[in-house]
């Protein structure tokens, strides 16, 4: 059983030989295809993973922008060792936690472990809540090449120092209101990227990240969703399983080893708010009723994300069966 408590569904081994059949019929393509599980946080796309693996000789690329982090386990939701036992997992515990990480850095990465995964005769399926990752994969998108500018990016910290957070927040809205809208607004680094691009190319961060006329890689896209209450309740359960199950020792130890509570790893959901608790600037119940709001608040933003797609085909994870998903599959490779 996973983390979260789910079990895999029980599946008819029909739609998986259809699929399988019309896979390798299909030797000639001239891009690769893969498929692609995306929706909220919380929703169930690894246990849906790990229960199609039983059919199909997948293997599983993330686009979890925090599972890249060694040893920040729990709060990110991370494939349990069995589940990873079970099913291979690519794009988990890549970098240390104070080491840089960019998108660019996983788009090379993921499209590298794509082609890999094809070369041994297995499925890459990609699975995943960080809509740019996504996109990164199966849109090529165009990245900018603009190294770090550590003066520009002290400056942009001294000014949210001193005017707060919300006032690179307003410059960005000004210069990029996309990237705005998409960025959360706590995350100041990730605003200050934002900027810094623009500062150096003249043109807004979200320009840049635009799709390839021809991206290398094409995407069965399937999501699945929930009723906003349903998903809330559970996200709710699942943040107080986490803390029961060590969240807090586990950002502790970060902090231990040396880990700065204002490195881009750490103002990940949970990971900011139980810092404060650790450093004695919050209390835990005050620290776990923001994570939830701040989680609800992600949930939102990504739904708003994929909504835009219309590519993807949505499922209720409440009732979603692998068969529906092998269905899908077989009719996107007909």
């Amino acid at each position: 059983m996973s983390r979260r408590g789910a079990q895999p569904a029980r599946v008819d081994f029909t739609g998986a030989a259809r699929y399988r059949r019309l896979e390798s019929a299909t030797p000639g393509m001239t891009r690769l295809r893969i498929a692609a599980i995306v929706g909220p946080t919380g929703v169930g796309k690894t246990a849906l993973a790990l229960a199609l693996a039983e059919q199909l000789s997948i293997e599983v690329v993330s686009a979890d922008s925090r599972a890249v982090y060694r040893w920040m386990d729990i709060g990110t939701a991370k494939p349990t060792p069995e589940e990873r036992q079970r099913v291979p997992h690519h794009l988990i515990d890549v970098v240390d936690p104070d080491e840089p990480y960019s998108l660019a850095l996983y788009q090379q990465q993921a499209l590298a472990a794509v082609a890999r995964i094809a070369a041994r005769g297995r499925r890459p399926l990609l699975v995943g809540g960080a809509g740019l990752y996504v996109s990164a994969v199966c849109d090529g998108l165009a990245m900018p090449d603009v190294a770090p500018d550590a003066a520009f990016r002290a400056a942009m910290e001294e000014r949210a120092q001193v005017n707060g957070w919300e006032a690179l927040r307003a410059e960005l809205a000004r210069v990029d209101p996309q990237s705005a809208a998409r960025i959360d607004p706590k995350n100041v680094r990730r605003v200050i990227r934002a900027l810094e691009v623009h500062h150096v190319t003249g043109k807004p961060f979200s320009a840049w990240q635009t799709p390839a006329s021809a991206p290398p890689i094409e995407c069965a896209l399937i999501g699945l969703n929930l009723e906003r209450p349903m998903l809330f309740a559970g996200l709710d359960r699942r943040i107080e399983a986490w803390i029961a199950g060590g969240l807090l020792e586990e950002v502790r130890a970060l902090l231990e080893r040396g880990f700065a509570a204002d490195l881009p790893s750490m103002s990940g959901l949970g990971y900011r708010e139980l810092a404060q608790v650790v450093r004695g600037e919050l209390d835990l119940a005050t620290a776990v009723t923001q994570f939830k709001h701040a989680t609800h608040q992600y949930a939102k933003r990504q739904m708003t994300w994929f909504r835009r797609d219309s590519r993807i085909t949505w499922l209720d994870a409440a009732t979603v069966t692998p068969e529906q998903v092998l269905r899908i599959l077989t009719l996107a490779s007909g």
